[in-house]
């Protein structure tokens, strides 16, 4: 079984922008990242197909890429709620349960996103990662979260996630 550690837990209170790494952040079952401008997102007409990407996660190793390409980048330039370090977060199939700390429980849902809107990540380096990278989790069980938790993968996935909408997939599927 896999382990890593959490490198960086970082929050925006808004869209369209980097996140910030704090020192602690706290997540909601079915939810999100208490104080992030992504939480709480539903199916609705305004957030069409998001309700399955409460928290999102990037290995540090994918910024380091980055870095080593003359980028200029740290944890939570990329928006993800938290940053790993030492598991392949890319090789874990869409139902993986990872258990952060002692509390939190993950459901993997999406691997990837479409950049629908370039981000300034794109703009300034004409590539972002986290298109191809990034991994977004449903809430199963919330709790604290701080640098240097653990990370377990307690289940391995079977490729599918109940919450993940068929289109949301139909999308990433037409990108690849």
């Amino acid at each position: 079984m896999q382990t890593g550690r959490v490198r960086s837990v970082n929050v925006a209170p808004k869209k369209g922008r980097s996140k910030e790494p704090v020192p602690q952040i706290e997540i909601r079952e079915n939810w999100g990242v208490v104080g992030d401008a992504h939480a709480g997102m539903r199916e609705d007409e305004s957030h069409k197909g998001w309700a399955h990407r409460q928290v999102s996660l990037l290995a540090w190793e994918s910024i380091c890429k980055a870095r080593d390409a003359g980028l200029d980048v740290k944890e939570g330039d990329f928006a993800e709620n938290i940053t790993t370090e030492g598991i392949d977060l890319l090789t874990l199939p869409l139902g993986t349960i990872v258990r952060i700390g002692t509390d939190v429980m993950l459901e993997l849902s999406q691997v990837g996103k479409v950049c629908h809107t370039k981000c300034a990540i794109y703009h300034l380096m004409g590539d972002c990662i986290f298109p191809r990278e990034g991994i977004f989790f449903v809430v199963r069980s919330g709790g604290a979260v701080q640098a240097g938790d653990s990370i377990t993968i307690v289940a391995e996935g079977t490729g599918t996630c109940a919450d993940t909408p068929q289109s949301a997939l139909d999308e990433l599927a037409a990108t690849r």
